[in-house]
């Protein structure tokens, strides 16, 4: 009998699983929205730090500075996403945007009007604050849309927007900063959240559904606060050290190498690797659980970040910044893939953005022990501080990998839901 022809898999058929992700109602523009409302991610902090260094000539400062809007922002994702979980997207961020707004001009002009430095913390504290994780608000959407096998492609597909805000932001910023004034970037980056956020917040028909409060307190956060989300959160602090660490330290090495404007185009190439390899991962379906998964991608994680050691050049800088993102959409995705497989729908959007305040609390002190760095040892030295920070994470996962095994959060999830965490955790 003669063997049948196989057919070739054409490109078409490859990227179905994106394909049908944009045949969800709604998908198109919720996606284009959460975009654009997270462009601020990487032009606020960065925006800070070009600001801040213009006008007080420090890193140590800026950085701080930077690492002060970061924290605040950690500190209160979570809460917004809270009463986004009970009040619904589209209220509560109209409040943020204004707020966000507001802060965020008086913090650029605190800055440049010379006002006191303690007001420059306070107002990019505020401005901070007043930023709610856009992020976990739009995998919330596509969570609440999608099968467990359209959840990990989904993910996989913010991470992927995620990079290319990192790939748009940074240049944006730096090159608004450097060639028009300190602050434009900032402002620009401000004024292109609250424009999204708006749009997003229109958008009420793909909102996922309410879950108003109707247990105790206590008893609801030890159904958020999950042995996986606890590892994947402490995890990601340390990632989050690597990317605000990275923001400092490739500016000194930049305007070291008499390319201050070059800093970001050479963050942009870290984004890039990161968003190869999410589209990539994004159509994968290996055979490992999604603890598995997590473990195996921060190590890869830490052990590709020791290539900064490496960098003597702003082409080293390049190459190295390239290969070492291909390793960060993995770990991102996989860590919101799990920490989404062991929780119920009522606290989703707060358990995402909890790992987010992982990370920028991770990002808070990167940034604040870069910018020490740099101005104690040089920008070249001072990519121990990401190097580092990134041993750390693929330590932390392989320490509470064992807790990952755990199964107890599952309880508070539908019996549906129990179905779906016991087949991919």
């Amino acid at each position: 009998m003669a063997r049948k022809r196989e057919q070739p898999v054409s490109p078409r058929t490859v990227f179905d699983p994106y394909r049908r992700l944009f045949a969800v109602p709604g998908a198109r523009a919720f996606a284009l929205a959460g975009w654009v409302a997270r462009l601020p991610a990487p032009m606020l902090g960065l925006g800070a730090v070009l600001l801040v260094q213009e006008a007080s000539g420090s890193y140590g400062l800026a950085g701080a500075v930077s690492g002060t809007l970061a924290l605040s922002f950690a500190l209160a994702g979570p809460q917004w996403a809270r009463a986004m979980d009970r009040r619904g997207q589209g209220v509560v961020l109209r409040v943020a945007m204004a707020a966000m707004l507001l802060t965020g001009v008086a913090f650029a002009v605190a800055v440049q009007t010379g006002a006191p430095r303690w007001s420059w913390f306070l107002l990019a504290a505020l401005t901070g604050a007043s930023a709610p994780n856009v992020g976990s608000m739009v995998r919330a959407r596509w969570s609440a849309a999608l099968d467990p096998a359209g959840r990990q492609t989904a993910f996989a597909f913010e991470a992927v927007v995620d990079e290319v805000v990192f790939i748009v932001g940074p240049p944006l910023v730096t090159l608004l900063a450097t060639l028009v004034a300190p602050e434009v970037g900032f402002l620009t980056g401000i004024l292109l959240g609250v424009a999204g956020g708006l749009a997003l917040a229109s958008l009420r028909a793909s909102e996922p559904p309410l879950h108003p409060r109707e247990t105790p307190s206590s008893g609801r956060h030890r159904s958020v606060l999950t042995p996986a989300l606890l590892v994947v959160a402490l995890t990601y602090l340390a990632v989050g050290a690597v990317f605000g660490a990275i923001d400092v330290v490739v500016i000194g090495f930049a305007e070291a190498e008499g390319a201050k404007a070059f800093s970001g185009l050479a963050l942009a190439v870290f984004a890039l690797g990161s968003l190869v390899a999410g589209l990539v991962y994004g159509l994968a379906r290996p055979a490992a659980s999604l603890a598995g998964r997590f473990v195996a991608t921060a190590v890869a994680f830490a052990l590709a970040a020791q290539l900064l050691w490496a960098v003597g050049s702003l082409l080293l800088l390049a190459l190295c910044g390239f290969l070492a993102g291909l390793t960060i959409a993995p770990v991102l995705v996989s860590g919101t893939s799990l920490v989404e497989s062991r929780v119920g729908r009522g606290v989703l959007t707060e358990s995402l953005a909890w790992t987010i305040t992982g990370l920028t609390l991770g990002v808070t002190a990167g940034s604040a022990l870069a910018g020490a760095a740099v101005d104690a040892w040089g920008a070249e030295r001072a990519f121990a501080v990401p190097a580092l920070a990134a041993a750390l994470a693929g330590v932390l996962a392989l320490v509470g990998a064992p807790l990952l095994r755990e199964r107890a959060a599952v309880s508070a999830a539908t019996p549906v839901e129990r179905v779906n965490a016991a087949t991919q955790g």
